[in-house]
């Protein structure tokens, strides 16, 4: 058996929003603290308050992996380096086109209402690609940034369905 894998992964980078959340939290346990020094009713709070931090704050690590497996493409979201789920899993025999985000080759995509799935890194230097495929009757358009042997493999199944220019 000759099976085609590859298998590639990105760390999503901070967004201000993430970088907001992570700042409140540590104000969250400061006042947490504090709130265990007032006193016994005050302390139950306290604790609550920083448990649900030390709960809720590794989920803002954020790791995305993708599996391509003989023309099936998994998208897996890795939370806390601990915690993984697959997001998406799609079949190539599902996809139209898949090329470089900025490609001309997307032009005829841009004026249809599509669903958008961001699996990329939000680098700026990064150089992600989209895919559009159909799943349930929708079309969506997904992004992520295949590493170089997955685009081989990808192009070695479907060498009509990709466009690497």
């Amino acid at each position: 058996m000759n099976q085609l894998y590859a298998e590639a992964g990105v760390k999503r980078k901070d967004t201000a929003a993430t970088m907001g959340l992570r700042i409140l939290m540590f104000l969250g346990v400061f006042i947490g603290i504090f709130l265990i020094m007032l006193g016994q009713l005050w302390s139950y709070l306290g604790v609550a308050l920083i448990a649900v931090v030390f709960f809720f704050y590794p989920r803002l690590s954020v790791e995305y992996e993708y599996i391509f497996v003989d023309g099936q493409l998994d998208f897996d979201r890795i939370t806390g380096k601990a915690k993984r789920k697959t997001m998406l899993r799609i079949e190539f025999e599902q996809v139209e086109i898949m090329a470089p985000f900025n490609s001309p080759a997307l032009d005829s995509y841009n004026h249809i209402q599509l669903e958008k799935k961001d699996f990329s890194s939000l680098s700026k230097d990064s150089k992600p690609y989209a895919i559009i495929a159909s799943a349930d009757n929708k079309k969506m358009k997904i992004l992520f940034e295949p590493s170089e042997k997955m685009l081989n493999m990808i192009k070695q199944k479907n060498s009509r369905k990709v466009i690497t220019y």
